[in-house]
């Protein structure tokens, strides 16, 4: 049985439009296919879940071990894709409460994220909060310059050398960075970190599935191996040229199709605030891959029912510019059911011996019938539930779509030259040398 199913029915187009784009997404596919065998093309990602360095992958295991006994916090120092692939896998498989659980009942570290801002009040509050625990920091970056990361690894790196000993400081920092070159590379052989190595085929946002994403999540409990599992499952599901048999390939389409008819936002909607940094990786995945020559559609987020309650009206009545996939979890791991009170003062007692989990899918079945009625498409992403496996399977299904997408529309995913314009700004101001 396929525990990740796509509708598309409620995107309102007719089946003989999708279909136009065959022969162009069968090219695309070879195309893909070719880019994957030459390192600088930066599509290592596509044979990632069956092409990957199986030596690492278990060293990841082990060092998440070691963390896992001997440190309170696993501080993870990264921004951009060098953090929220870990994220949003832990927080949408583990306690939403997860880092305020204790010890004894989480079993594992707390999770805690740094460098991927600049706020000094958000690092000072960190600092606090850590006090005398005992941490390990995985710092993460392809360079070991970016100016967020670099600035938290300083500020870390000196408090974990006064807290231990220079040994036992380094002992418990841990690199993830290019295998060759770079700022955090030579750092590392001076002061013998332990070392990961970041793919020079894949780039940052699409990089969760190797040790730039692997090793945190590993460190929460979570089993990489299903992970990769899912992942594996994906790529041979949607490893077939042919569009109409493949609904990874219809979703870019699709997505390009709305494009042209002036809908022009996508928002990512689940009703599970597990998947809120899900959200958060694939706004940087479409954002960074598909925005560039003034084209793209602008990747938003939403969590119903909660941001019905703020967003809704625009959402049912604003600009018709909008569509959304909407991820849908069917199965519940918990649920609660509804009783009846005496009084009814609330007017519930009509939910009596109802889930809450039916509940919420009324919600989700009467927002998506409001939305499409009000000209506001929906593409469905129906989950079974939410594991390993599962969320390693639609990992790999947003990162081709991303891909397919991009070619579809005329650019290329894999780059990001725009970011660097507010860097070499910043650098002016900032007077660093040579800008």
């Amino acid at each position: 049985m396929e525990n990740i199913k796509v509708d598309f029915k409620n995107a309102r187009l007719f089946e003989k439009n999708v279909m136009k784009y065959a022969k162009q997404v069968a090219e695309i596919h070879k195309k893909l296919h070719e880019k994957a065998k030459n390192e600088k093309e930066f599509c290592g990602w596509l044979n990632l879940p069956t092409n990957y360095d199986k030596k690492e992958f278990e060293k990841i295991k082990k060092i998440a071990k070691k963390i896992q006994s001997n440190s309170d916090i696993l501080l993870v120092i990264g921004i951009g894709g060098s953090y929220l692939g870990a994220r949003a896998v832990i927080e949408s498989l583990t306690n939403t409460f997860y880092n305020l659980q204790e010890k004894s009942i989480r079993k594992t570290p707390q999770i805690l994220y740094v460098g991927n801002n600049l706020s000094p009040n958000y690092i000072r509050d960190l600092i606090d909060y850590i006090g005398d625990k005992d941490i390990s920091v995985n710092v993460i970056s392809k360079s070991g310059t970016t100016t967020e990361p670099a600035i938290a690894f300083r500020i870390f790196r000196e408090i974990m050398e006064n807290k231990y000993s220079l040994k036992e400081a380094r002992d418990r920092i841990y690199v993830t960075t290019d295998k060759e070159k770079g700022a955090l590379v030579e750092l590392a052989k001076k002061e013998k970190y332990t070392t990961f190595v970041i793919p020079n085929d894949i780039g940052g946002r699409y990089s969760v599935l190797t040790a730039v994403g692997l090793l945190p999540i590993a460190t929460a409990g979570i089993d990489i191996d299903k992970l990769m599992e899912g992942a594996r499952i994906a790529q041979d599901r949607y490893n077939d040229e042919n569009l109409k048999y493949n609904e990874c390939y219809k979703y870019a389409v699709i997505r390009n199709i709305l494009y042209e008819k002036e809908k022009n936002i996508e928002l990512l909607v689940t009703y599970e605030p597990k998947m809120h940094y899900f959200i958060e990786w694939w706004k940087q995945l479409f954002g960074e891959s598909e925005g560039k020559e003034q084209k793209g559609i602008y990747p938003s987020g939403a969590e119903f029912t909660t941001d019905l309650h703020s967003l809704g009206q625009y959402i049912q009545e604003g600009r018709r510019n909008l569509f959304e996939t909407v991820i849908n979890i069917e199965n519940s791991e918990n649920d609660i059911v509804m009783k009846a009170e005496e009084d009814n003062l609330d007017q519930l007692n009509y939910l009596e011996g109802k889930n809450l989990s039916y509940i919420n899918n009324q919600a989700m079945e009467g927002t998506k019938v409001a939305h499409v009625d009000g000209d506001v498409p929906n593409i469905i992403i129906n989950i079974k539930k939410l594991n390993a496996k599962n969320i390693g399977q639609l990992i790999y299904f947003f990162e081709l779509a991303c891909a397919v997408s991009g070619l579809i529309l005329g650019v290329n995913p894999f780059n990001q030259p725009g970011v660097e314009k507010y860097k070499n700004n910043m650098f002016k101001l900032l007077k660093k040398p040579g800008y």
